[in-house]
């Protein structure tokens, strides 16, 4: 009997009012692995008025009463980490190691949500007049709303909304119909933990509830996760009904490698950092800019790529797994076409890859091109596959050049044993998130994951100090008590001053 993924709305998880269906499948065979249940536009409604209704009483909790419940939840997730990801393999394909890294790395902000009591703390200010203090409360906003891509289904729904309601605000998730399964088993988790009812929903389907989520009256901030298209299409529509946005975005993520880099070391880590995770990461290395004497390292790195393979979930010597889908494959080998017309050097094809046992999965194999230049279209797409394209540049400076006059800021990296050059790369770079000797440097939750230019669209960044801001109000008041011996004559003083 097929798995129904259901929706959670107003206190209970159900099907909702409608009969639309979507199926989800296992990139790695094509088996149908569960039907979840698309929301109408009614109960879409009906979640953000339940969710509203929640707030008024849930924004009262005290903060460290959220905190103490988010405690409890954190440790659950701990405790149920490999049934998690054992769900998130199955449906994205992903090995079960980076499975679990997927799971962790939602577990961290978790982590970091239980310290909110601190971080809405605010300021004051004693005698900023005669006998007048000023001080700042951090408030919640009201409905949130995350909107959540395939590729990590766990990292990013917990990137949003456990900080987003240990601030006090109610949260309304639409994760993607691509692999829900793993987002509604957070949220059964959640409520395993005590949660009053409402002030999590879960509302699955694509654009038409996307879009009733951004136009809704009484949702008040946004944050996506996805596509540059997509992304833009929310940013502009969210903002336009004045709403609060936080999307990131595409991404196209270099990697300068200096001759003087430790050349073993360096190859791994841009081997690992390219195909990982089957390319399907915002944060993976899809260009290498290999500087002066460095370029001779290029058949070394298709020697090592070419040893990786993909595979299933449950197999522990592959590298990684399966595309999301067949569309997703199709299209990267069609970029993969197209740099061979071009004029790139194809060192590794994955195309018509083959994994013995899955005949019907979607598979690419690794794929390197050298000779690229910056008007081809493998260089200024985003592929997000296991394709890793080569740049050549003659100096350090040169490649800076390169990297900024990218249209995308995600994340970057050099691999150096200079001191001086690590230097002037981290204060050129225009770009948010700065690897030296790391190759994805995503920070840790107590930072914001801090993507620039086309990589991001509003104001303030997921996790860290900035997603507090994001999900919060600042009121600041200022005061005076009278004392008996105040006079006409010092009232007078206060209001000309």
């Amino acid at each position: 009997m097929t798995n129904k993924v259901d929706l959670y709305v107003n206190g209970e998880f159900s099907q909702g009012s409608g009969t639309e269906t979507i199926s989800v499948t296992n990139p790695a065979n094509q088996e149908v692995l569960a039907e979840v249940a698309c929301a109408t536009l009614e109960d879409v409604d009906v979640a953000v008025a339940a969710a509203k209704a929640a707030f008024y009483e849930w924004r009262l909790i005290p903060a460290p009463e959220r905190a103490r419940m988010l405690m409890k939840y954190q440790m659950l997730l701990k405790e149920k980490q490999d049934e998690i990801a054992t769900v998130l393999a199955k449906e994205t394909g992903k090995t079960f190691a980076d499975a679990q890294g997927d799971v962790w790395r939602g577990i961290e902000v978790a982590e970091q949500a239980c310290n909110v009591p601190a971080m809405m703390m605010g300021e004051t200010s004693e005698n900023v007049a005669r006998g007048i203090d000023t001080y700042s409360l951090i408030q919640p906003l009201g409905v949130c709303v995350g909107i959540t891509p395939f590729n990590f289904p766990a990292m990013i729904p917990l990137w949003m909304f456990p900080l987003s309601i240990a601030c006090g605000n109610t949260f309304i998730l639409k994760p993607s119909e691509q692999d829900p399964m793993t987002p509604t088993l957070l949220v059964e988790l959640f409520y395993q933990c005590g949660f009053p009812k409402n002030i999590l929903q879960l509302i699955h389907g694509g654009a038409d509830q996307v879009n009733a989520l951004l136009n809704h009256e009484d949702t008040r901030a946004v944050s996506f996760v996805g596509s540059v298209g997509v992304g833009q299409h929310v940013y502009r529509t969210a903002t336009q009904n004045l709403k609060r946005v936080q999307c990131m975005t595409g991404a196209k993520n270099h990697m300068i490698i200096m001759p003087d880099a430790d050349k073993a070391q360096t190859i791994s880590a841009l081997v690992g950092s390219s195909v990982g995770a089957a390319g399907q990461r915002c944060m993976a290395i899809s260009v290498a800019v290999f500087v002066g004497e460095a370029q001779s390292w290029i058949p070394d790195v298709a020697e090592a790529m070419a040893k990786i393979r993909p595979g299933a979930w449950d197999d522990e010597g592959a590298g990684y797994g399966p595309q999301i889908s067949a569309q997703a494959k199709e299209r990267i080998e069609g970029y993969i076409e197209k740099g061979k017309a071009e004029g790139a050097t194809c060192m590794l094809d994955g195309s018509g890859c083959e994994v013995e046992g899955f005949p019907d999965g979607n598979w690419v194999g690794p794929t390197l091109f050298s000779d690229v230049t910056t008007e081809m279209s493998i260089y200024t797409d985003e592929i997000f596959g296991p394709v890793l394209v080569g740049v050549s540049a003659d100096t350090l400076d040169e490649a800076i050049q390169v990297i900024n006059a990218n249209p995308y800021g995600n994340g970057t990296s050099i691999f150096t044993s200079s001191g001086g050059a690590a230097r002037k790369f981290q204060s050129e770079i225009e770009v948010g998130q700065v690897g030296i000797n790391i190759p994805i440097p995503v920070p840790l939750p107590f930072f914001s994951f801090t993507g620039w230019k086309n990589s991001f669209y509003g104001d303030q960044h997921a996790y860290g100090k900035q997603a507090i801001r994001f999900y919060t109000e600042t009121k600041t008041i200022t005061a005076r008590w009278f004392s008996s011996e105040s006079t006409v004559n010092d009232n007078l003083t206060i209001a000309l001053k």
